[in-house]
């Protein structure tokens, strides 16, 4: 017999009844019954019921034993009476009777317990993070995890796609983010970089003739943390492609991840439509370039109803050049309670408040003051019939506005009897974040979302520059590599109405993919930088390995890259995404189980040539 087990846990079943095993695993669970030892035994694959009774020539070893030790045991293979039969587990009809024992490994007092749901802090988590592996939730995280990546490799392969790895150790990126940068010992005062992305190498490779190339790669950047997103590793499923265009990137990578989110989705409807939502739409509609489609609520301009209106404080707002005014509609939101408490909210959101109008049936008093007659008497024709109800408009802004646009409004955004309608106003950039955060919450609390689906949107059109407002300097607004649509002549224009072929596809409020199709011609790459206050120097010494590269008959080629972590986050209906990751850092970027980063050794710092300069 094997020196550790003859079966996984998981394995046994009534046809092995009778049969001699041997297991290895973890004590998951003891429970005494009168004198009756029973063990829940847990490996990778499942548990399996060992029992002991004083007849067993262990029984006083197996008493000594404690959760989570792990341990080797031999027995006898049983039918558990039909009433015990556990039907939640696969070897439920069974159990071991144990004839020998070998503790493996014993186990000290546990910092945190592997058995059931407790709750523990994520620092003690991360500390301990061997244990909370062993948690049967993570161990499915992280199962899911592998089994995604596996499906992705496969479904790339079928494409004909190859996989080719990129270098760990290269020159700073022009990502966007901060680098990791690495000491070179070879070369004191010079840098490495850990890489951002394999952004350059993959255009490098399309140059080489490869044609399409994929890879499960680790990016590094040393960023702030977020519940979506790692402060310094992720990893993301790279592609790019020779002589595409950007509906080519699409039709490329879009049954791959439907078919990811279909197979390992648990039964969640996976939207087949795919919409493409231009990036000014996509801020318009719903405040961010990442919307949450499953959210039925569209934001409109209103600008039109609020011009010269009775509520002043809009109505001034909007004779400054640039600003607008937007209407949040809440469907089934309308009750005085719930537009207070998204007054509150928008309160804690750094603004004055949020103004709101709500549609109500017509209430005694507003017939009273319409007839000029006593309220009691309009009570008794609105009893009767004798006077039709219909609906009022209440709140403070339908007050200052009048019936008039009100109703105006009300039809514009298609509201009615129970339904409430929330305004921003200003410049769009400045108050577009809280709307959009808005929506989603008044989407949460009004149960408006379609909770058992994936929604998938492009997000296309992104704008190439951005003008800073107060230096009133042009500069890059997204990825500065993307090629112009129009190309050259496109930048001869408005440099703030150049278009880029750049999309991002989000899926149920999170960005899942990020791409471009490429600039892969010098001189309109050094056109866009030099509109950008970047001089051809500055070019050449800073991205010079693409740039000459691209002196080279360069293909035109695209890609994008799709976030492996998020992914499985949302498979695995998570909301932080240290959950599907094996060994992450805690909000501080720190690794607590290995005490990273560390302090390094004099002997190490000389020989990188560096010193350590104390904070005061």
């Amino acid at each position: 017999m094997h020196a550790f087990r003859s079966h996984t846990c998981a394995e046994l079943n009534k046809s092995n009844v009778g049969d001699t095993v041997r297991l290895s695993g973890w004590v998951h669970r003891i429970r005494d019954h009168g004198g009756v030892l029973f063990v829940d035994l847990r490996d990778h694959y499942g548990i399996t019921q060992v029992l002991c009774d004083p007849d067993s020539p262990v029984f006083a070893d197996l008493e000594k034993v404690r959760s989570e030790w792990c341990i080797r045991i031999d027995g006898n293979v049983k039918a558990r009476d039909e009433s015990l039969i556990n039907d939640k587990i696969p070897t439920g009809e069974i159990e071991v009777f144990v004839r020998d024992l070998e503790v493996l490994g014993a186990s000290e007092e546990l910092p945190l317990m592997v058995f059931g749901d407790q709750e523990y802090p994520e620092e003690t988590r991360l500390k301990y993070r061997f244990l909370d592996l062993r948690r049967e939730a993570m161990q499915k995280n992280m199962k899911l995890r592998s089994d995604v990546v596996t499906s992705m490799r496969k479904r790339m392969w079928e494409l004909d796609f190859r996989e080719y790895q990129t270098p760990i150790i290269t020159a700073s990126s022009p990502e966007g983010a901060r680098d990791f940068l690495v000491p070179s010992r070879l070369h004191p005062g010079k840098f490495y970089a850990l890489p951002q992305a394999p952004q350059q190498f993959k255009q490098l490779m399309m140059v080489a003739g490869f044609d399409k190339y994929f890879q499960i790669a680790p990016c590094f950047r040393d960023e702030d943390p977020r519940a979506d997103r790692s402060p310094t590793d992720f990893y993301q499923l790279d592609m790019e492609m020779s002589f595409v265009t950007q509906q080519d990137v699409f039709d490329t990578i879009q049954p791959v991840l439907k078919g990811v989110f279909e197979e390992f989705g648990g039964g969640r409807k996976v939207d087949q439509d795919w919409p493409q939502i231009s990036y000014k739409d996509a801020a318009l509609w719903y405040g961010t370039d990442k919307p949450d489609l499953r959210n039925p609520i569209k934001m409109q301009v209103v600008s039109d109803h609020f011009r010269g209106s009775g509520f002043a404080i809009f109505a001034k707002l909007l004779e400054q050049e640039g600003t607008e005014i937007r209407a949040i509609p809440a469907p089934t939101g309308g009750s005085r309670k719930f537009c207070d408490r998204m007054n509150k909210f928008a309160q804690q959101e750094g603004l004055p408040g949020m103004g709101y109008i709500f549609w109500r049936e017509k209430t005694a008093d507003a017939v009273a003051q319409e007839l000029g007659i006593p309220v009691k008497d309009a009570q008794a024709k609105l009893k009767s019939g004798e006077v039709e109800g219909g609906m009022e408009a209440a709140g403070p802004l339908a007050k200052n506005i009048g019936p008039e646009r009100t109703e105006a409004i009300r039809q514009q955004l298609g509201l009615g009897i129970g339904d409430a309608a929330f305004f921003l106003g200003g410049k769009p950039k400045a108050f577009e974040p809280v709307a959009g955060r808005a929506r989603n919450v008044i989407g949460d609390e009004l149960n408006l979302l379609d909770r058992d689906r994936f929604a998938f949107a492009w997000i296309v059109d992104f704008p190439i520059f951005q003008m800073d407002d107060e230096t009133g300097k042009l500069d890059f607004d997204h990825n500065p590599f993307s090629m112009p649509q129009g190309g050259m002549e496109a930048l001869e224009g408005d440099p703030l109405a150049v278009r880029g072929y750049q999309y991002d596809l989000a899926c149920n409020g999170y960005e899942l993919v990020s791409g471009a199709i490429r600039n892969h011609k010098p001189e309109i790459m050094f056109k866009a930088f030099d509109l950008a206050g970047y001089g051809e120097d500055e070019v050449r010494k800073r991205f010079g390995g693409m740039v000459n590269a691209f002196q080279y008959g360069a293909p035109p080629h695209g890609g994008c890259a799709a976030g492996v972590d998020r992914i499985v986050m949302l498979l695995a209906d998570q909301e932080n995404i240290r959950e599907v990751v094996m060994f992450p850092m805690n909000q501080r970027a720190e690794d607590l189980m290995m005490n990273a980063p560390s302090e390094p050794q004099n002997e190490q710092l000389r020989e990188l040539h560096l010193r350590v300069i104390p904070q005061d």
